[in-house]
């Protein structure tokens, strides 16, 4: 090993780092381009942030952008290397202990100083560090932009040859369904508390919910029959704690109105008190039904236009199943709405060792909401409808069954319905 270094080796060895210096600005600007907030550069753009806009437009193409940024990295690194083998020929000699020695240092200072630094730095601030490379990064896709495209071909076509699809119309994952595991990361890592987290997934689940599964069925329906007299009409709505009734005649399938509690006093007050001289009929609202698997997001649209509050909910012969209005809509996003004639939510009751005892006709999605489980709702939409369909049967009182992470015991039942059940987690 020579005593000291030959002068003209110094600006190879200052070439040497320069590469390095160019290295690392790749690896860095890669990290932090890949790793930026989309939607944070969209918003930020919005607010007429110029940097913003030019990392939008890098990100937009990503494989383009990719392409440059690697196509530019191995350049710097292969000409970085072949630099220092000539310095260290120049310095040890021809031979194999120049080589091992200038691939031993190149890979220690690339390693080090063009990977791992920058693109550390890069990663614990990718937002900023993406902005200040953009400007630069822009002119480095154009400039390597027909290479870039040449390799683009060719990677897709031998990608094709395996069944590999890199189309951009290829995504796997909707939005609405990136946004749920966005979401539900940040609130695994304590970044975003239960209620904003339902408040979104609610959000983001009206077209994914039909109106079946949270309408009020119709043997929980409260009703009037015409033909009983006026006065007993009058005095059961009045007592009601809905102001919507639906008025039958003969059967509870023969909805011929719903009587607004509002017109109903307003009547009263015109015919000063004298219930035999309202025509309930004529005063009743012409009553709005909608198919069972109507969304709630296609229902919410509805609502809006006709101006409605309240709709029937029939099946696809007609028959009444139940009922939805627009504050069951709205719960699904924002939770439980009471007034004060709302009863408290019941059916949910946690007991000390851990186990919820739970009614029959709970449904799946209030339980998961209040607990923070996940039961599945695809096949059933009550907690008992969900027990049967993994029983396969109409259990007895007292049998007990684990699924899903869950042990289920029947606690009682009426008739072929289950209307108590023990829930504990397994752990």
């Amino acid at each position: 090993m020579p005593d000291t270094i030959d002068p003209s080796l110094f600006l190879p060895i200052g070439i040497i780092f320069l590469l390095l210096l160019m290295s690392a600005f790749f690896s860095g600007s890669e990290t932090a381009l890949t790793a930026t907030s989309k939607a944070r550069m969209h918003r930020l753009e919005g607010d007429g942030n110029l940097s913003a806009r030019r990392v939008n437009l890098l990100i937009k193409d990503r494989e383009r952008l990719i392409g440059a940024i690697l196509l530019g990295n191995n350049l710097v690194n292969i000409l970085a290397t072949s630099i220092a083998t000539s310095v260290f020929i120049s310095m040890f000699g021809e031979g194999g202990l120049a080589n091992a020695a200038a691939t031993a240092t190149m890979t220690l200072l690339v390693l080090v100083f063009a990977e791992v630094a920058p693109k550390t730095a890069a990663i614990s601030r990718p937002d900023g560090f993406a902005m200040v490379v953009a400007p630069v990064m822009r002119w480095v896709v154009l400039i390597f932009a027909p290479v870039t495209r040449v390799v683009q071909v060719i990677v897709r076509g031998f990608l094709h040859v395996f069944g590999v699809d890199v189309s951009k119309d290829s995504a796997v994952f909707s939005a609405e369904e990136e946004i749920r595991g966005a979401i539900d990361l940040h609130h695994s890592e304590g970044r975003v508390d239960k209620e904003a987290r339902d408040l979104i997934r609610g959000a983001l689940d009206l077209n994914e919910i039909r109106t079946e599964e949270i309408m009020i069925h119709r043997k929980s329906i409260e009703m009037l029959d015409i033909d009983m007299p006026k006065d007993a009409i009058i005095r059961q709505a009045l007592k009601s704690a809905h102001t919507r009734l639906p008025l039958y005649r003969e059967n509870p399938d023969n909805i011929i109105g719903i009587l607004h509690a509002k017109d109903l006093l307003r009547a009263l007050w015109d015919a000063e008190g004298n219930a035999e001289a309202i025509d309930l009929e004529a005063l009743a609202r012409e009553p709005y039904f909608a198919p069972e698997t109507t969304t709630l997001q296609e229902q919410l649209d509805a609502f809006k236009l006709k101006q409605e509050h309240f709709a029937l909910i029939v099946d696809e012969y007609g028959a009444l199943m139940g009922l939805v209005t627009l504050e069951d809509i709205l719960e699904e996003i924002v939770g439980e709405i009471e007034d004060e004639y709302d009863s408290p939510v019941q059916g949910v009751r946690p007991q000390a060792d851990g186990s919820v005892n739970v009614d029959g006709d709970v449904t799946i999605r209030d339980l998961n909401r209040a607990k923070d489980w996940n039961l599945p709702d695809e096949e059933a939409v009550t907690v008992a409808g969900l027990v049967i369909h993994e029983a396969q049967c109409i259990p007895d009182v007292g049998q007990t069954f684990s699924f899903h992470g869950y042990r289920f015991k029947i606690l009682r039942r009426r008739r072929n319905q289950i209307t108590a059940l023990k829930i504990t987690p397994i752990t």
